[in-house]
């Protein structure tokens, strides 16, 4: 199957669907196995690829990560993938550093205590750049009365003493009880949300905590006085079930898109996101194959970002993360 997509209609039954994928939280296809088998790469002797490969992770990454698994697997068949969405803290702490899985998604870097934890499991890894996201802050569609935030407006919203109503946070807001739904703590969007907005503030329990955006999504479209946030793929899935709000960092409102995370406009809610590989994993050649289709697929605008819904790598940034992985695979299978 063909990375890009020549017809619209095609990226429009990618995008349902993803859409699908990402409410669903776990990817099987051509049949789930739990561990890598360590056999043999070979498919009845004709040099095709088999294997297990294991993903878990940032359920920001994983759209994009499904999607490049679901055109490899059609072109290999024999492998067998294992994707699950369960947060990036999640997947290194209980999958990924344990040795459980051959990679994990990201949508932040690797902190020092998952690194000890690695370094306690002897599991050795590299850190490669998947994509650029734009965290998008989104509100029902119903709400007419609202069109942007300030940065000091969305902090009072999920600060860990937060506005209870929303004309506490602006006066024209209706005298509404704000309903939250949002990243739960495993989650690498609620550290950057409190990285990039929050601050010592720290993040407010009083809101509906979850693993899978989809599931904020759809809490968002079905409570008219509600507020949530995720990566912009989960925005992009629902365009029409969801409004998007420009966020005001100083210089007026942004809205979140392709081309403002692109451009670094929309600022401070544009980030990178990751994927690391097992560098022992590499060792076996079907996930080897895989990890290089993957970051051959990063500048890939038409699944990237026709698709998915984030800004594809620069070709720059595609070669640098290239000779990384050569780098990790010649150390692995020597």
């Amino acid at each position: 199957m063909a990375s890009s997509h020549d017809a619209d209609t095609t990226g429009i039954t990618r995008r349902k669907s993803l859409a699908a994928i990402a409410g669903a939280g776990a990817l099987g296809l051509a049949g789930c196995t739990q561990s890598s088998d360590g056999g043999d790469d070979s498919d009845g002797g004709d040099g095709s690829l088999s294997g297990s490969i294991n993903i878990a992770g940032s359920s920001t990454v994983f759209p994009l990560m499904s999607a490049v698994m679901e055109d490899f697997a059609e072109q290999h068949p024999g492998v067998d993938p294992d994707i699950s969405s369960t947060g990036s803290g999640g997947g290194f702490s209980n999958f990924f550093c344990t040795g459980d899985t051959d990679f994990n998604n990201a949508s932040r870097p690797i902190q020092p205590e998952e690194e000890e934890l690695c370094a306690d499991n002897g599991v050795e890894y590299i850190e490669l750049i998947a994509a650029t996201d734009a965290l998008t802050v989104v509100v029902n569609p119903e709400a007419d009365w609202i069109d942007s935030l300030t940065t000091e407006e969305l902090a009072q919203i999920w600060q860990s003493d937060p506005a209870q109503t929303w004309d506490e946070v602006r006066d024209e807001f209706p005298n509404e009880e704000i309903d939250r739904f949002g990243a739960a703590d495993t989650s690498g969007t609620y550290d950057y949300f409190i990285e990039a907005i929050l601050g010592e503030d720290g993040h407010t329990s009083d809101y509906q905590a979850t693993e899978q955006d989809n599931t904020i999504a759809q809490g968002v479209a079905g409570s008219e006085y509600a507020i949530g946030y995720f990566g912009f793929a989960y925005y992009f899935q629902n365009p029409d079930q969801l409004k998007a709000l420009g966020i005001d960092s100083g210089d007026g409102p942004v809205e979140p898109s392709l081309e403002t995370a692109s451009s670094g406009e929309y600022t401070p809610l544009s980030r990178p996101l990751f994927t690391y590989p097992s560098i022992e994993s590499l060792g076996e050649e079907h996930i080897a194959e895989f990890a290089r289709y993957f970051v051959e697929q990063t500048t890939n605008e038409d699944l990237v970002a026709g698709d998915v819904g984030y800004v594809p790598a620069t070709e720059e940034t595609q070669e640098e993360q290239m000779q990384k992985l050569e780098d990790a695979i010649e150390q692995a299978q020597g």
